[in-house]
């Protein structure tokens, strides 16, 4: 049987390969890599020179040949062309055309595809971590501001879907800073797996040369060397924690989203739109379309869907260096990142403009008796009742009201009377004065003073403790970008030492 490779004389790439695989990896690199490329680069290269593995003169020229690389080729005017395999090959190519072929391919010592990949795609991942992180800690401030500006505005809350209590706008925010601050804290989670660097761990086994893994890191900006050169180019765990958290700050943003959507209709009206953030229909001229929460709406299902599309490519894969996790995919996880961005910037501007409409919420206090809960306490507290009475003749003066299509406060009293003595045998204590205090929102909120309620006194503390909050974590958050700043300062520095400049 004759061997089919002595007879294949086929030339690489494949015209099919090179437009379905090689363009979309060269055009993704050239888009979202570029500046990594040359940050390792040159990190690598300093530490090859400082560690010995090249002497001072092949550095200075190989410094010099990346500069001029930079300074003569403009990545975004590139077009493919199958001449090389990759954006990598590209600058080993340019390298050699410049300082010959020995020399121009004596930058690739003690490295490998594979440990730059992952450190490329860090490196990307790192720097939009960094601004969803930054978008994320103004949206949180944000909140902050609404719930003090809105501490004591009233607002119906609902369960099931229906009206249940009164509590304040500032109290129900309080809630969204709460787990918008947990959300902010799992990103930095999948940061720290982020800011470990794989330089080093060459094609999976490091190198016999001397390299120095944790100058290389230094260089970079990474808080150390990922330790495990098998987990350098196999492990994808900063990958799915990156997406993980993102996935999971979108689904649970979408939920107030979706109460704002309910709380603007015209049925409910407690929420008001400012005109700068309304759209008007096209024929009928008495709308008013808050439509940026529909765009909130449906833009953090889009990024919670391509956050969940990147864990799902990460399953049942091989534990080693592959595509799956790699150029296209990275580029496709890039997309849950910018319309992440969109959702924290428009989410910050609304919860800053909207306002609560007072007499809309007071209506619907009104019609739906949600302060009767605390009719029911209040006869616990001050009649001697059990609670299982109190609620029992609450319900029946509800009811009674509901049924008058009456106001709680002013028609309530009555039907309380009779409930109450038809219950208990005995006429209550309570007078029309302090039946109608009771079953206001203002006393109803204001007796609500334990820990987490929604009284001046504990979400007053709340709101203090979420600001010191936010500042610890814009501080954390700015130790990261000045290690950062300062590691490129580094880098810039000790590469133009290489070529005499510094």
């Amino acid at each position: 049987m004759t061997d089919p490779r002595s007879a294949d004389i086929s030339v690489f790439p494949d015209p099919v390969y090179k437009e379905t695989v090689l363009r979309p990896l060269f055009d993704g690199a050239k888009d979202h890599h570029v500046a990594g490329f040359r940050a390792i680069d040159r990190a690598h290269l300093v530490m090859l020179a400082e560690t010995g593995i090249l002497d001072a003169e092949q550095a200075r020229e190989i410094a010099g040949a990346l500069d001029s690389i930079d300074a003569e080729i403009e990545p975004s005017e590139l077009v493919y062309t199958g001449e090389v395999e990759d954006f990598f090959f590209l600058i080993e190519k340019e390298l050699k055309k410049r300082i010959g072929p020995d020399l121009g391919g004596r930058l690739h010592t003690a490295r490998s595809r594979n440990d730059i990949d992952h450190t490329l795609f860090k490196l990307g991942l790192r720097e939009r971590l960094n601004l969803l992180i930054d978008k994320a800690l103004k949206l949180h401030a944000a909140l902050i501001e609404a719930a003090e500006r809105e501490k004591a505005t009233l607002v119906v809350a609902y369960t099931h879907g229906q009206p249940a209590q009164p509590t304040t706008f500032g109290h129900y925010l309080s809630a969204i800073i709460e787990f918008v601050g947990r959300d902010i804290e799992r990103l930095f989670d999948a940061y720290r797996i982020v800011d470990l660097s794989p330089m080093g761990a060459a094609a999976i086994t490091t190198t016999g040369f001397p390299t120095d893994r944790a100058l290389v890191a230094e260089l970079l900006g990474f808080a150390a060397p990922l330790q495990n050169s098998y987990s350098c180019i196999a492990g994808v765990d900063y990958i799915t924690a990156t997406y993980s958290a993102i996935e999971l700050m979108f689904l649970h943003l979408g939920r107030p989203i979706q109460d704002f959507q309910v709380w603007t209709s015209f049925e409910v009206g407690q929420i008001y739109v400012p005109n700068s953030l309304v759209q008007i229909s096209s024929i009928m001229p008495q709308k008013r379309n808050p439509v940026p929460i529909e765009h909130l709406r449906h833009l953090a299902s889009q990024t919670y869907g391509r956050a969940q599309a990147m864990l799902s490519v990460m399953h049942n894969t091989p534990f080693t260096d592959m595509n799956d996790s790699e150029g296209e995919t990275q580029s496709m996880g890039y997309q849950a990142f910018e319309s992440a961005y969109r959702v924290l910037d428009l989410l910050a501007a609304l919860v800053a403009q909207i306002r609560i409409d007072p007499a809309r919420v007071r209506a619907n206090i009104s019609r739906s008796c949600i302060t009767i809960t605390e009719l029911a306490d209040s006869l616990v507290r001050r009649e001697g009742l059990s609670f299982r009475e109190g609620h029992e003749i609450a319900a029946a003066v509800a009811k009674s009201v509901v049924a008058m299509n009456g106001d709680l406060v002013t028609d309530g009293f009555e039907p309380f009377a009779k409930a109450f003595q038809k219950a208990v045998g005995r006429q209550s204590a309570l007078d029309r004065a302090a039946f109608a205090e009771i079953v206001s929102p203002e006393y109803f909120v204001s007796v609500r003073n334990r820990f987490g309620g929604p009284a001046p006194e504990p979400l007053g503390a709340a709101i203090a403790g979420y600001r010191k909050d936010a500042t610890n974590l814009a501080g954390k958050h700015q130790t990261i970008l000045r290690r950062q700043a300062d590691a490129a300062r580094m880098l810039n520095e000790r590469f133009g030492a290489l070529k005499g400049t510094a």
